[in-house]
């Protein structure tokens, strides 16, 4: 009797405590799917940094709408990061497979399988280093925003909050930054450019790039041309 007492309040805790979690969490989703991120947590991070080094804070994150998008921009995306994008339900599994034995093969040089809704789901709510208790929130988050935002929404928010350089974040302001130019007049070249460095926007420049970077632009506008047109205006 003792024990089935035991039982049934350790039982309420979980509940309370699950109840608890889906609350706070489930509620900035709610809130991001009308209106845009004030700050991630990797903004958040980089002015820590900048902070501690005694650097002056110069981050420059700029939002707009998904309307004032160059259409290259999402071709681009989907030809470098997701080709799958429009179809899978947040996870590729196939992308997931093949990352892993990759990385058993070679494990100085990590492969991610993530999507744009997983990476989406990190950027705006978790911590960017690996570990297995950001990749199980992230699989919650990836959930909750397939389900609430949809297709449009997660695509406008990544490229609104994606790291494209030192403290640039968004394709409004990397335009700005590095082609002077707002991201509605982006040209082809331009959108691979911007893209081709997502692997490592510390390392990969936009502007004077690297062979290895040049090359993987022109492989991402030679994807966009095989790949179906997608439109999200």
């Amino acid at each position: 009797m003792i024990k089935s007492k035991k039982v049934k309040l350790f039982s309420k805790w979980i509940l309370r405590l699950f109840l608890l979690f889906f609350a706070f969490s489930i509620t900035p989703v709610i809130i991001y799917k009308f209106l845009p991120p004030p700050f991630t947590p990797l903004m958040f991070l980089r002015t820590i940094g900048l902070k501690i080094d005694g650097d002056p804070i110069n981050l420059s994150y700029k939002w707009i709408p998904i309307e004032k998008m160059s259409p290259y921009l999402f071709q681009a995306t989907l030809a470098a990061e997701d080709d799958h994008f429009m179809t899978h339900s947040g996870f590729d599994i196939e992308a997931m497979r093949l990352a892993f034995e990759s990385n058993q093969k070679n494990e100085k040089k990590i492969k991610g399988g993530s999507t744009i809704s997983q990476q989406t789901a990190k950027n705006v709510f978790l911590w960017p280093h690996r570990d297995y208790l950001r990749k199980g929130l992230e699989a919650w988050f990836t959930i909750m925003i397939e389900q609430i935002w949809g297709k449009k929404r997660i695509m406008e928010v990544y490229l609104n909050v994606v790291e494209l350089g030192d403290g640039i974040f968004g394709v409004e302001a990397a335009s700005q930054k590095y082609f002077k130019k707002p991201a509605s007049k982006l040209t082809k070249a331009e959108a691979a450019a911007l893209i081709a460095v997502l692997p490592n926007p510390h390392i990969y420049k936009v502007l004077n790039p690297s062979n290895y970077t040049r090359s993987y632009k022109y492989a991402i506008i030679t994807r966009m041309g095989l790949m179906p047109k997608v439109s999200f205006k």
